[in-house]
């Protein structure tokens, strides 16, 4: 069984989004939450809730979510009871993260803000 994944971001990390969903998708399921088109007035918190549902209600195993520097997605995030959200900037990290902190939820920076 595919691990299942909610993708989500607003638009600073639009095009990261559906890079990574391209590069994923063979390997993974993944829910696309959002943005499905590029508009600089999305803002991260909206993308945060949906992808942080997803996990808390146990449709998806983990979840990404990408804005601007990666911060105000990660502090959207983990205002919601369950989820456990870090920026992470290399593997190692992002492997401490879901080894010794049970992360569920990665939040990248975009590439364009």
């Amino acid at each position: 069984m595919k691990l299942r994944i909610a993708l989500g971001a607003d638009h600073g990390g639009y095009r990261l989004k559906n890079e990574l969903a391209s590069r994923l998708v063979d390997r993974y399921n993944i829910s696309d939450m959002g943005a499905h088109s590029f508009d600089p007035d999305d803002d991260y918190p909206d993308f945060a809730e949906l992808v942080a549902n997803e996990v808390v209600s146990g449709r998806v195993d983990r979840g990404i979510i990408i804005c601007g520097s990666g911060v105000g997605a990660c502090i959207a995030a983990n205002k919601v009871p369950g989820i456990r959200a870090c920026v992470c900037h290399d593997t190692y990290s992002a492997r401490q993260a879901v080894e010794h902190d049970d992360m569920n939820v990665l939040c990248l920076w975009g590439l364009e803000s």
